[in-house]
């Protein structure tokens, strides 16, 4: 099933949700319920630590899935917590009718898997980088990944709502490391460091 036409069926089935920046679309541990497919915005999502820490795993765009264990069946509890990076916008829909959906649509239970396969792929490179890469080159990659995923603004500069513990989670290292690195891009003019935000120049 070609992305478009996923896209189409599970906007058809679903209903439209806004949420601020900041809003919660779900939380860890809730029941997975629906699935979200964002069509504007940013989402992350993190997961609490054995501490009490919230680590960043992911950053989600435009056409991308959150909230993919409500395909399972029986559904589990949530594997991690949904927040909007920027004003976003996502059609949800309710775990029974993507059931439904499967039934009717058999092409989409192979769709469906291959975006976990793709997802699962990435995450298991991020973790052999771990393994090889500096830690310092590690953060300039997740940072310029998620700017892929934002419109320039119309100086032609990329504005990243993300924390420097967002980019340490992303990256697999300690914030400390995400500032050195950053404050070393700052000095040579790449980007402008803000509460809450990095803006790529170049």
């Amino acid at each position: 099933m070609p992305g478009a036409d996923l896209d189409r069926l599970l906007s058809a089935a679903g209903r439209r949700r806004r949420y601020a920046r900041r809003e919660v679309l779900f939380h860890e541990g809730d029941p997975a319920d629906s699935l979200h497919l964002i069509l504007k915005g940013r989402v992350t999502v993190r997961v609490a630590t054995a501490l009490g820490a919230s680590v960043t795993l992911d950053v989600l765009g435009p056409g991308d899935l959150v909230g993919e264990l409500a395909i399972l069946e029986p559904t589990g509890p949530r594997g991690g917590t949904a927040v909007a990076l920027e004003p976003t916008e996502s059609v949800v829909v309710a775990a029974s009718v993507v059931t439904d959906l499967r039934r009717q649509h058999p092409e989409l239970t192979d769709a469906l898997l291959e975006i976990l396969t793709r997802r699962n792929r990435q995450l298991m490179s991020r973790l052999a980088e771990m393994a090889s890469v500096p830690a310092d080159t590690r953060v300039l990659r997740r940072l310029r990944e998620v700017a892929d995923l934002t419109e320039p603004g119309g100086d032609g500069a990329v504005v990243v709502h993300l924390t420097q513990d967002d980019l340490a989670g992303l990256a697999g290292t300690t914030r400390e490391t995400v500032n050195r690195a950053l404050r070393r891009e700052a000095e040579r003019g790449a980007v402008e460091l803000s509460r809450g935000s990095i803006k790529l120049l170049a």
